[in-house]
């Protein structure tokens, strides 16, 4: 295994007590967006970090803030040309004979940031840019699509140099960041915690190191993922790539943030792109809002994804791919963990998306009284219409007849107030949240404070991803690791008392 270079970026002024740099242990950069941080002392900095340097005032035409006249910016530039070890110079407007004879190549990174481009657009951005002697050279074409982190990525491998950093910025293009490093990327970049929020799809250093396993670099291997809109905050990468790297196996899971599923299958699975990087897709967790349109694509389907007409895992084989689901077991798996008796309950699921299809079919399996919510009736119609369950538009509906309630919405994912009240549900009812995130949810927190069970979503996710990982690699995942990752006790799968 190789390691590579973390560059933290500092994207705000930093806090006096720089907490935020004395966590970087593993960085070996520190890069000060001056555009968006300010001017900060160098020698300050040096004071607070171990490692080097790099100065970089993006400009407003490269997707920067900087929007000062040109005598300005080379004055800022060649000023931290004198304290800093590697600036950065912006190919169409920094690269003149006043500032580059000033700055020796080996402290030069001359860089370009655009719109998404083709691999022959690019190669001809590498031709120009490298003209000019430098010690790394960065090419940031923006993705709006994830097959846009294909022509970066290419470029890379046709190149064969180690002094050329190409990906795909921003959510979509956030993949190619990660597998840049396999083509020769000498650094990943990632936001220093902290400092900025990750708005434009931007990681964080810990983020590359909790969930990629950063700086190490592994055999690049199979690939898999996790495809929807949004997924920045799934945490099955950091699950995944934990347990390869427990069990020794060649593989990398990253996320795929795509509006299209029908553009994505066939630009990422189809084509023979991904096939050139040797860095073919075997498996693929498929999120909301796709769980319903993947279906068309896939060559044979479980018999519970018939019945809810939605899939949440796809799964390469010898005759194509098939579509399973495991929305199920999660919900199910974690009420049996809990010794909670399904049959005869009156339970409502809320949410008649995919997820909440499935779950509910499964309850209704297991033999309880099933009722469908939904905000939108077309949705509910529908799920009403493929399981044969009745329905209640949300604006109808009540829980306070109702022993179980599963939450299979995005509601409460962001803090988000709640659209149903459950303080006159019966005692001994349990509350199911699908949902979750760094917080506990407020269904759950309002549960618990009313003396009901409740089981959170990453209760939910743990059961999944068991099992997501046993189907994509034939593999058990160690449970106990997927509990630490999740932030959950070691122990969790044993049934609570």
């Amino acid at each position: 295994m190789d390691n590579i270079s973390l560059v933290g970026t500092l994207t705000a002024p930093p806090s006096p007590q720089a907490s935020e740099l004395s966590a970087l242990q593993s960085v070996d950069w520190l890069e000060v967006r001056a555009d968006l941080a300010g001017e900060v002392n160098p020698e300050w900095l040096r004071n607070h970090f171990s490692g080097k340097l790099l100065y970089t005032v993006r400009s407003r035409e490269e997707g920067g803030l900087f929007d000062g006249s040109q005598e300005e910016r080379r004055t800022r530039i060649l000023q931290a040309a004198q304290h800093y070890d590697l600036i950065d110079l912006e190919a169409d407007r920094d690269v003149a004979p006043e500032v580059v004879n000033r700055i020796s190549p080996d402290r030069r990174l001359i860089s370009w940031s655009g719109a998404a481009a083709g691999v022959r657009e690019l190669n001809d951005r590498v031709d120009k840019i490298t003209t000019t002697s430098a010690r790394l050279y960065r090419l940031l074409p923006a993705a709006r699509r994830a097959a846009d982190g294909l022509a970066p990525l290419t470029v890379l491998r046709k190149l064969s140099r180690k002094d050329v950093i190409a990906f795909a910025s921003g959510h979509a293009g956030f993949w190619s960041r990660l597998l840049a490093p396999h083509f020769g990327a000498p650094f990943v970049f990632g936001v220093v915690v902290g400092t900025s929020p990750n708005g434009h799809g931007e990681p964080t250093i810990s983020q590359l190191i909790e969930d990629y396993g950063l700086p190490v670099l592994p055999h690049l291997g199979a690939l898999y993922g996790i495809v929807g809109s949004p997924v920045s905050h799934s945490l099955s990468p950091r699950v995944h790539n934990a347990a390869y790297r427990a069990l020794n196996f060649p593989g990398l899971f990253v996320p795929f943030q795509e509006e299209s599923f029908c553009d994505f299958w066939h630009d990422m699975i189809q084509s023979d792109d991904l096939g050139f990087l040797r860095a073919s897709i075997k498996g693929l967790t498929v999120a909301s809002p796709h769980k319903e349109a993947a279906l068309d694509s896939a060559a044979s389907t479980s018999s519970m994804v018939r019945l809810a007409g939605s899939t949440n895992i796809f799964v390469r084989n010898g005759k194509g791919w098939v579509a399973d689901t495991t929305d199920p077991q999660g919900a199910v798996g974690a009420l049996a963990r809990w010794g909670i008796g399904i049959k005869g309950r009156k339970a409502a699921v809320i949410g008649c998306g995919g997820a909440g299809r499935a779950v509910a079919a499964a309850l209704h399996q297991q033999g309880a009284d099933v009722t469908l919510v939904n905000r939108g009736f077309d949705r509910g119609f529908l799920a009403q219409r493929l399981l044969g369950l009745p329905f209640v538009p949300l604006a109808k509906f009540s829980p306070d007849n109702h022993s179980m309630l599963v939450n299979a919405t995005p509601v409460g994912r962001n803090g988000d107030a709640l659209p149903f009240d459950v303080n006159k549900m019966p005692a001994e009812s349990i509350v199911i949240d699908l949902t979750y995130g760094r917080e506990t949810t407020p269904l759950v927190a309002r549960a618990i404070s009313l003396g009901l069970r409740a089981v959170g979503g990453l209760e939910v996710l743990l059961i999944q991803v068991l099992q997501q990982f046993r189907l994509m690699t034939g593999l058990e995942m160690p449970p106990d690791l997927a509990c630490e990752r999740l932030g959950l006790r070691p122990g969790a799968l044993a049934k609570a008392n």
